[in-house]
């Protein structure tokens, strides 16, 4: 395909999901990575319940449930101590169908979404890597060369340079980015000082127990992540300085010694080692004309909370409905710059956030150990006996909390309920309020009694009308009854009606230049 409405860069999870809900909805796509083959090591795990619920949309959040591990507890080390324990299990029960704490490597959880986006007869091509690109007002134009063992021409630069055009370009082609830096996008923020490691073992002993581990030592911190309850675990953390001092040529004999001794480990195997250092940034701006940034090449974070792979999803997700809208030809450009607003907001807050609970995790002042030794470990096991504690918790750290109320597209509040929230799981019974959310489209919900005018309204649009009959669980969750909630493609609600009519709702799709035919 020479021309297609998208040239996505980039095929990692970020890059995958934006090529697979692309497809989904209609839209032509080029997927590009100038990597030889996918990666078999990675970094990145969980998989948070704000993701699983958008995978329904693709038939595969039950395929990544099954395939992965569900971390029934977090057990607290300090200097190779056992400390306590916190039972996790469904510590998100009544907030999502998905209230754990999922485990599912990064390399497997990649093979997933290219085999899906197979099934849809489009294959990642490998071996192309982004040189540069121009735009003009109708499209972009780019330059993409063929490396690796596809090159026919391995000694000549120039030999191998095609030429695609696309409507769209998105950069999903992580920290270094080319369409960032054609682009002239600045990358704000700095590096850790500090090396990290992570690795990927096969071993025994008390914490190979299919349960998450942290150890808060007055020197260092590692996690341990369980792949199944057996042997197979991801370990990482930072490098003490002393150890650091040795330069690029660690390895890990240079920290097993202390790997086995704080979390008390017999090593069998080591599957794969590496180092990394860390870095804080966000982009200065997420798009500039028909250039997108979407995940580690828009921000980029520490690695607490396993918020990195997600965040990158939830911003490929937010932009591909949008880009199908414009593509074809129900709204103008103007609805694409609510991408940046919407997300990069949340980047810098995340940013923000990881930045705190990194710096207390590796800092070596005197206050800092004293948190990590003798104030964490005995407070966190009994705060997470609170209820309160522990939803308010999970909810940020599941990504159910996003909001984009300060959105344009989002407008009107009914009951507790804004536009701009996500639409909360309601389920009464067996009916599942996030069933219709399956589909990628515009829908109206009604909790109680759809009005006349309403249903009339819907029709006339085609937009799908889902009526439940009102229970007092409803009421609970803040929803207001017979209000009407105009829900965009992606779950969050753009317009709370608290009359249920649906005369808002015209004004609304003019205000935001929504056309529909």
């Amino acid at each position: 395909m020479s021309c297609p409405d998208v040239l996505v860069v980039g095929a990692g999870p970020s890059g995958l999901v934006m090529a697979l809900w692309l497809v989904k909805q209609g839209i032509s796509i080029r997927i590009i990575d100038k990597a030889e083959a996918d990666a078999s090591t990675s970094r990145a795990l969980a998989i948070q319940a704000r993701t699983l619920e958008l995978y329904r949309q693709l038939d595969i959040a039950e395929d990544v449930v099954s395939k992965g591990h569900k971390i029934g507890a977090t057990n607290i080390w300090s200097e190779g101590n056992h400390r306590g324990r916190i039972p996790i299990g469904d510590i998100g029960s009544g907030l999502t169908p998905y209230p754990f704490i999922h485990i599912y490597s990064q390399d497997q959880h990649e093979r997933l979404l290219e085999d899906r986006l197979n099934s849809f007869g489009v294959q990642v091509e490998r071996d192309r890597e982004l040189i540069d690109f121009s735009q003009n007002n109708c499209c972009i134009t780019a330059q993409l060369k063929v490396t690796g063992a596809k090159s026919k021409h391995p000694n000549d630069d120039e030999a191998d340079i095609e030429t695609c055009e696309a409507t769209f370009i998105v950069g999903c082609d992580g920290a270094h980015s080319t369409v960032r830096r054609v682009s002239g996008i600045d990358y704000d923020g700095a590096m850790y000082s500090h090396i990290f490691f992570v690795a990927d073992i096969e071993g025994s002993g008390p914490t190979i127990n299919g349960e998450a581990h942290v150890t808060f030592n007055q020197s260092e911190f590692m996690l341990l992540f369980p792949y199944d309850d057996n042997c197979r675990a991801r370990i990482s953390g930072a490098i003490d300085d002393t150890t650091a001092g040795k330069g690029t040529d660690l390895t890990f004999d240079d920290v097993a010694p202390r790997m086995v001794q704080t979390l008390r480990l017999q090593i069998d195997n080591v599957n794969w080692f590496s180092t990394y250092r860390s870095h804080h940034r966000v982009a200065a701006a997420f798009h500039t004309g028909r250039a997108f940034l979407v995940g580690d090449a828009a921000h980029i974070h520490s690695p607490v909370g396993g918020q990195g792979m997600n965040t990158g999803i939830g911003d490929a997700i937010n932009l591909a409905w949008k880009l199908a809208t414009v593509i074809k030809g129900h709204a103008g450009l103007s609805l694409l710059d609510s991408y940046e607003t919407e997300r990069r907001a949340f980047a810098k807050q995340l940013v923000d956030t990881t930045d705190s609970g990194f710096n207390v995790a590796i800092s070596r002042s005197y206050f800092a150990q004293i948190l990590r030794t003798c104030v964490i470990p005995y407070v966190a096991p009994l705060l997470a006996k609170v209820d309160y504690v522990r939803h308010n918790v999970f909810g940020k750290v599941s990504q159910i909390m996003i909001n984009y109320r300060d959105s344009i597209l989002s407008t009107g509040t009914a009951g507790y309920i804004n536009g701009g929230e996500r639409m909360p799981w309601a389920p009464v019974g067996e009916v599942d309020n996030f069933e219709s959310l399956r589909s990628i489209t515009w829908q109206v919900h009604v909790y109680g009694v759809s009005r006349k005018e309403l249903t009339k309204w819907c029709q006339s649009k085609q937009i799908p009308l889902q009526t439940f009959s009102w229970a007092v669980e409803y009421q609970a969750l803040g929803l207001k009854a017979d209000a009407a909630y105009l829900i965009r493609p992606d779950t969050y609600i753009a317009v709370a009606e608290p009359s249920g009519y649906p005369q808002g709702f015209d004004q609304y799709f003019e205000d935001i230049g929504l056309q529909w035919t």
